[in-house]
């Protein structure tokens, strides 16, 4: 346990980077669930991509949650981590965080025994990540300390536009599908 700043800028710097990785896998998720084989880029490479970058989300995630309760200039401990309950220091935007990081967590479990669990339980659950991304966007916007740099305001901008663009991209792809099934019958 420290209370030096080494473990504050590991904090804020794997934030940061949580906010950018969590875009990317999310707009990777959102739009890979139709990617095709055969056009410039192989069927396989979205969803691996996506995996692969979810699997480091996690691991910097327990390093961000980790260094938050190792440092001792704010009172946060080990449990709280998981339960969003009884914290002293900013005890909403870190509420977030903590039902984010745990809907995160759900969501790597339920992969890890996907075969198991069927597939209907894991896409419900899978489905949470959504939520898992706002309540981060949430998070860093309400407790992060560099929010007021142009260069962090203008990640927090991008990231809610690439999702926002995303979704809209997706929901238009199902619509087209939806036209293209209805003229075929």
């Amino acid at each position: 346990m420290s209370d030096g700043p080494l473990l504050w800028y590991v904090n804020r710097g794997t934030g940061v980077v949580l906010v950018a990785l969590l875009t990317l896998v999310t707009v990777l998720g959102v739009v890979g669930r139709h990617s095709r084989a055969g056009g410039r880029v192989p069927g396989f490479v979205v969803p691996a991509l996506h995996r692969n970058l979810s699997v480091l989300c996690v691991g910097l995630l327990v390093v961000h949650a980790s260094s938050a309760v190792a440092d001792e200039y704010v009172d946060i401990r080990w449990w709280q981590a998981f339960a969003p309950w009884a914290l002293s220091y900013r005890p909403w935007w870190l509420g977030l965080g903590t039902v984010g990081s745990d809907l995160i967590l759900a969501a790597a479990l339920s992969s890890a025994v996907r075969t198991r669990l069927g597939h209907r339980a894991w896409r419900a659950i899978h489905w949470t990540t959504y939520g898992a991304w706002a309540l981060g966007v949430v998070h860093g916007l309400g407790t992060g300390t560099d929010v007021a740099e142009p260069w962090v305001r203008l990640l927090y901008v991008a990231s809610l536009a690439c999702v926002g663009l995303a979704i809209l991209v997706r929901l238009a792809g199902h619509r087209m599908r939806t036209r293209g099934s209805q003229v075929a019958r």
